[in-house]
Parts: structure tokens; C-alpha cells; sequence
């Protein structure tokens, strides 16, 4: 069985209330509140509907806030966010590609010095 220890070192837990989450990121509760009205961030809810927030959605939150100091709307702000979140999934998609590429490039190597006649072509 898990711990409630153990769930505050899952970064989807939502252990931080309205309050602590704003005093965290140095924002009103409102601005908050009104990021979950527009369905940009939506916290988990207590068993008393309360707000709560994990902190992978405090980070989420702060990448708005930097966006909106920045002069972006939030329509913007969650485009640019959506699109640097594909840009992260490719990437990394990329990375693995080129990881098989190596291993394949060096399994071929191997054959050819384990024997030489099949690195060359057949000529007819």
C-alpha cells in the first residue's frame, strides 16, 4: 500500500491547496482560479471540491506565468506550450532513432570484420 509519503514523491499528487500552490508561485489565488476556469490548468478536487494542485501542474503554471510576463495572451500562451511540448516528444522520438541507428550501424560493423565477404556486394 502506498503512503501519503509516498505519493508526495509523484509529481501528478495534488497535495498543494489554492493557497499554498499561489504562495509557492507568487501569484493571486484568482489568476489560479481563473486559468482553471478557462480549462488551461485543471486541478484535482478534495473530497470537499477543493482545489488541489500537484506539482507538476505548479510547473505548468509557472511556464503560463513566464509566457504572460512575457505580453502573450493565454491563447497564445497555450499554443506556444502545446507546441514546445511536441518539439520535446520529437526530440526525444529523434534520439531514440539515432540511439537504433548506432546499434544497427555497429551490429553491421561486427558482421563485416566477423566476416569480410559480406560487407561486399555480389558481382554478377
Amino acid at each position: 500500500m502506498i503512503t501519503l509519503i509516498e505519493r508526495l514523491d509523484d509529481p501528478d499528487y495534488p497535495a498543494y491547496t489554492t493557497g499554498q500552490a499561489a504562495q509557492v508561485l507568487g501569484v493571486q489565488q484568482a489568476f489560479l482560479r481563473g486559468l482553471d476556469a478557462a480549462g488551461a490548468v485543471r486541478p484535482g478536487r478534495s473530497t470537499g471540491g477543493h482545489r488541489r494542485y500537484s506539482r507538476r501542474q505548479l510547473l505548468f503554471v509557472t511556464r503560463i506565468r513566464e509566457l504572460f510576463d512575457q505580453g502573450h495572451s493565454l491563447a497564445s500562451t497555450m499554443r506556444i506550450l502545446s507546441l514546445e511540448d511536441e518539439l520535446a516528444v520529437a526530440r526525444a522520438h529523434i534520439g531514440r532513432l539515432q540511439d537504433l541507428a548506432r546499434g544497427l550501424e555497429a551490429a553491421a560493423s561486427e558482421a563485416v570484420a566477423a566476416d569480410p565477404a559480406e560487407g561486399r556486394p555480389e558481382v554478377s
